[in-house]
């Protein structure tokens, strides 16, 4: 599985009314592990970044004069997110900035490109209602180690969103062995075991387990304010078959 965790910098809040993209991070997780392929530019945006802008990210526009355009490095960038699943914070702003630097050169827009966008502000909002989801306060409340970041950068912050990341969906590691990991524990001498040679019973849950299942998801539901997943998904009540 290959995610990018992705970031940018612009010189302002508004891609439809001129802003641009100055600065684009990107960190490469395989397999949910940081791989070392990273890919970071600056870019010239053709016009100054507001005041407010500038005490953000602290890039200068005298910085930016000579560094390259977006349209002259967009098919480096957009081999390396080809088909991958891109991790934003706060998505549809980066991703309207995208979609509005490819528009200016005549291609479709983000999403073509890309396996998909998971939005980890979106996620947090999820996990932690009612909380500040800014990624400072996601690192301070996750354990991640954000003293370096004084001002925002593209790469700094993919990597610390990668972390992030890693941390809020470390319950979905997958349970079974990929097709790599197999092979590696053959060689170590581990025996393949085809289950199919097995017919496995089926224990169904008795009805002090299935009471005692509930009694537990109503408690965490009602800890998380009735807003858990499973209280979206409700299945009717099942009606009686009629002779």
């Amino acid at each position: 599985m290959r995610q990018i965790v992705l970031d940018t910098e612009t010189t302002g809040l508004s891609a439809e009314g001129g802003d641009r993209i100055i600065e684009l991070g990107c960190v490469e997780l395989l397999n949910r592990k940081l791989s070392g392929n990273n890919l970071h530019f600056y870019f010239n945006p053709g016009r100054d970044s507001h005041e407010d802008a500038l005490r953000v990210h602290g890039i200068s526009n005298e910085f930016l004069r000579d560094k390259p355009k977006f349209a002259e490095v967009v098919q480096e960038i957009l081999a390396y997110l080809q088909g991958a699943e891109i991790i934003i914070h706060n998505a549809a702003f980066d991703v309207s900035f995208l979609n509005k630097e490819l528009e200016l050169i005549g291609l479709p827009a983000f999403h073509t490109f890309v396996g998909g966008v998971t939005d980890t502000l979106a996620m947090a909002k999820e996990l932690y209602p009612g909380k500040r989801n800014s990624l400072d306060a996601l690192c301070d409340r996750l354990g991640v180690d954000n003293s370096g970041r004084t001002l925002h950068g593209a790469l700094l912050d993919a990597e610390l969103l990668a972390d992030v990341y890693i941390n809020m969906t470390r319950g979905q590691d997958a349970l079974l062995i990929d097709a790599g990991d197999a092979e590696q524990l053959t060689g170590l001498g581990f025996e393949r075991v085809d289950l199919s040679r097995f017919d496995l019973p089926v224990l169904p849950a008795s009805e002090q387990e299935l009471a005692a299942h509930d009694e537990v998801l109503a408690q965490i539901d009602k800890a998380c304010g009735s807003k858990t997943v499973w209280r979206r998904f409700v299945l009717p009540a099942q009606v009686p078959e009629s002779h």
